[in-house]
């Protein structure tokens, strides 16, 4: 079988506010999603058969990288709870573009890619599949998957699953791991990776290298309350258009964002916590925390350096960055909820198995 794996993530600083312009920070949790394929007679998922409506994001990497492929049984197993704002389908996503490209191989002339979305479509792949060049040798197994095209592979797909919309955050996070900033302008003090376009909106895509203290974890809180992005998005919409000033809170968590942003590099964790809180306070004034959400951040808040909701709001995740996770662990669940510990910044994707590739060599 081969194997891929990605982890989860969650964010930091500049949710809802990345829509308008301003920046978003995530980092990749210890949690992973794994996704290991091999052929089968018929394609399946866990042992069901695979229904292409129910499982958007496979089928469109099914197009993308399986078009007259070999029946598949895909196996999918991991420690991200689905729907709950910490990336359970885009590490869904990186790893299954991984064991796909690792299971065919890649085709390369004069030692180039002569296929993939580095060849033909630098920068957008939304509107449908590759088109297969042969070349005149194969790289196989892990050596033939590359990071940046799962991560865009994955942000295509996540297009694909909702409609047109998708940022990069979620994809790139899950693809390399660590900690990742999105803003509309190249950051001139971070790592530029790369511009994304969808449908007329662009991205830049950066990294930070972190210094975190070892003493320092992330507590994962969820309220088990399932709230669409989508809903949450309008929400904070409507309130702007009713009353426009309050661009400014949009504008104050910009601000916030990258006084988090230079805590981070610095290594500075308190200041990292109190941008966490701020950061907080004005997503509970723009009405996207809820009172379930808020109980857990009450619980965890003696004992952290930061707490915030994480991801759209209105349910779903908080986190608690802390120096005490046991502590801040066990108040969240005598709280009502339930909770994972994670380092910050956790490794990106990574292939698990890559025995007996390619398991199918396109003609």
């Amino acid at each position: 079988m081969v194997q891929a794996s990605a982890p989860g993530k969650c964010i930091l600083f500049g949710e809802h506010a990345v829509v308008y312009g301003q920046p978003a920070v995530a980092v990749a949790i210890d949690q992973r999603m794994n996704v290991g394929i091999e052929t089968s007679e018929e394609w399946r998922i866990d042992g069901m058969r695979f229904h292409p409506e129910r499982h958007p994001h496979v089928e469109a990497l099914k197009q993308r990288l399986w078009e007259d492929g070999p029946p598949l049984s895909i196996k999918i197993f991991g420690e991200i709870p689905p729907a709950s704002g910490l990336g359970s389908s885009a590490a869904l996503s990186v790893a299954a573009s991984a064991a796909l490209r690792c299971a065919r191989g890649r085709q390369l002339i004069d030692d180039d890619w002569a296929e993939g979305w580095t060849a033909a479509r630098p920068n957008n792949v939304y509107e449908g599949p590759w088109e297969f060049v042969m070349g005149d040798s194969l790289e196989v197994g892990a050596k033939a998957v590359d990071v940046d095209e799962c991560a865009i592979l994955s942000h295509a797909v996540e297009a694909v699953a909702q409609g047109g919309k998708a940022s990069p955050l979620d994809s790139s996070t899950c693809s390399h791991g660590g900690c990742i900033v999105l803003s509309d302008k190249v950051e001139s003090d971070l790592n530029w990776l790369y511009s994304r376009n969808l449908n007329d909106v662009s991205w830049e895509v950066h990294s930070i290298d972190l210094n975190i203290p070892d003493d320092v974890w992330l507590v994962v809180g969820s309220t088990g309350i399932h709230a669409p992005t989508s809903q949450q998005v309008a929400k904070v919409a409507s309130v702007l258009e009713e009353n426009p000033d309050r661009m400014r809170e949009i504008e104050t968590i910009g601000i916030i964002s990258r006084r988090g942003i230079d805590a981070l590099m610095k290594g500075d964790m308190e200041g990292v916590g109190r941008a966490m809180s701020e950061n907080h306070l004005l997503l509970r004034s723009l009405g996207v925390s809820c009172s379930e959400l808020e109980a857990l951040i009450t619980a965890a808040a003696p004992s952290s350096l930061g707490v915030k909701l994480t991801g759209a709001g209105g349910g779903g995740c908080m986190i608690a960055l802390t120096r005490n996770p046991k502590e801040t662990s066990e108040a969240i669940e005598l709280a009502g909820g339930r909770t994972l510990i994670s380092r910050l910044a956790s490794p990106g994707m990574r292939v698990d198995n890559d025995e007996n590739c390619p398991i199918w060599e396109p003609k």
